[in-house]
């Protein structure tokens, strides 16, 4: 039987092949998911915000996109990840609510959390190799770090491994 590690809201961890990183009830949160291609070194970080820039209390790095990646980089280093293997799979941003005035980007976290995943990831050099996000419903993920594919749950829309 696999390990398995649940990564809650605004948390993040790391296990090596043929562990399980598991998260549940992405809305307009992301499931980022790191992966060693070579070592199979998996990590899962579960964001809640874009950015820590605007924020004072910035006590907690998962909680956001850019504090996030970086601090999950650096724990899967610490497992003996090497970067210039690392790719990454991302699923959730979900707009969960509609807003009578749907042109604030402001008001659209999930979709402001996809767009700042993506500019740290390339700003880390970590290839994207596919999502599952946007939409208006949640999602439950399973990151096999044996493989590397990611399971995307959701109620309504079945099963999908990217």
């Amino acid at each position: 039987m696999s390990n398995i590690v649940k990564v809650g809201m605004a948390d993040l961890n790391t296990v090596i092949a043929p562990g399980i990183l598991v998260t549940l009830g992405l809305g307009s949160c992301v499931g980022i998911a790191l992966y060693d291609t070579e070592r199979r070194i998996a990590g899962l970080a579960h964001i809640m915000l874009p950015s820590s820039k605007s924020i004072n209390n910035k006590q907690n790095p998962a909680k956001f996109a850019d504090t996030a990646v970086e601090t999950l980089l650096n724990m899967m280093i610490e497992r003996g990840a090497d970067q210039k293997v690392i790719v990454a799979k991302i699923a959730g941003g979900a707009q969960m609510f509609s807003f009578k005035n749907n042109n604030s980007n402001l008001l659209n976290i999930g979709k402001r959390n996809v767009i700042a995943t993506k500019e740290i990831l390339n700003k880390f050099g970590i290839p994207l190799l596919a999502e599952d996000t946007g939409g208006n419903f949640g999602r439950t993920i399973e990151f096999h770090s044996d493989t590397g594919i990611l399971v995307v749950k959701t109620i309504n829309y079945g099963i999908k491994k990217i």
